[in-house]
């Protein structure tokens, strides 16, 4: 018996929403996928939602990794300018 609780494929563009939205629809959606209580159909649309999301979230995260920045410091200790945190 194929259950109805399966999350709703939102009509909002994955890329408006912030990361901790879409965190939180693609937890929904791999926790409904996971129950396998989703008819295939709709195992498939939200399958491709969780995609896009899954794609969304890394873009952040590499947009967040790239502007966070090391202080450098002199041989006294004292903060010289910044550099990017993985050195490049």
């Amino acid at each position: 018996m194929t259950m109805n609780t399966a999350p709703q494929p939102a009509a909002t563009d994955v890329s408006s929403l912030s990361f901790e939205k879409a965190v939180e629809e693609l937890e929904a959606i791999v926790s409904a996928l996971e129950r396998g209580d989703v008819a295939l159909d709709k195992s498939i649309e939200i399958y491709e939602r969780g995609e896009a999301l899954k794609k969304h979230c890394e873009a952040l995260l590499s947009a967040a990794e790239n502007r966070i920045e090391k202080i450098r410091l002199d041989r006294a200790g004292k903060p010289q300018g910044v550099e990017p945190l993985d050195g490049e």
